[in-house]
């Protein structure tokens, strides 16, 4: 499936009326993961801004230590951060970046936004070296317009 086609299918998951907020994140992290090959670990992390950390939400894929990430730290915490994407065609390129596992070889994240707060983000590893494009970080962000609308 394209990216087009993906949409309307995460627009029903977060609609469904007898899910809570935590059931319809896990159900798209499921969807993404199965719907997109080189999607290997999908999850969301939310801010805590008092404590300038990050933390684990629902997610799918290889269980985790990082539970809890400091503002600035790893790929995730330079996100809440800047505000912006980052997309890291190769892990082992980069300095500020948190193993997580020997398979994961890219990752990108997208900040969640809501009232222009960045809430939190949606992370993916890839076992596959620079798989994603610039339609990967347009689909999420629309992924992450309608998460927003859960809160």
């Amino acid at each position: 499936m394209t990216f087009e086609e993906l949409k309307p299918e995460v627009i029903q998951l977060l609609q469904e009326k007898t899910s809570s907020r935590e059931e319809k994140l896990k159900n798209v992290c499921q969807f993404l993961s199965d719907s997109v090959s080189y999607y290997n670990w999908v999850g969301f992390y939310f801010a805590n801004h008092e404590a300038k950390t990050l933390h684990l939400g629902p997610y799918v894929g290889a269980e985790t230590d990082h539970t809890v990430i400091p503002f600035g730290k790893g790929i995730c915490g330079q996100v809440a951060e800047s505000n912006a994407n980052f997309v890291v065609p190769d892990v082992s390129a980069q300095d500020n970046y948190i193993a997580c596992s020997f398979t994961v070889k890219s990752e990108i994240v997208v900040p969640l936004f809501v009232n222009g707060q960045n809430i939190g983000q949606i992370d993916i590893d890839s076992h596959v070296i620079d798989p994603f494009t610039e339609a990967d970080e347009r689909f999420l962000e629309f992924v992450n317009e309608e998460v927003a609308k859960l809160f």
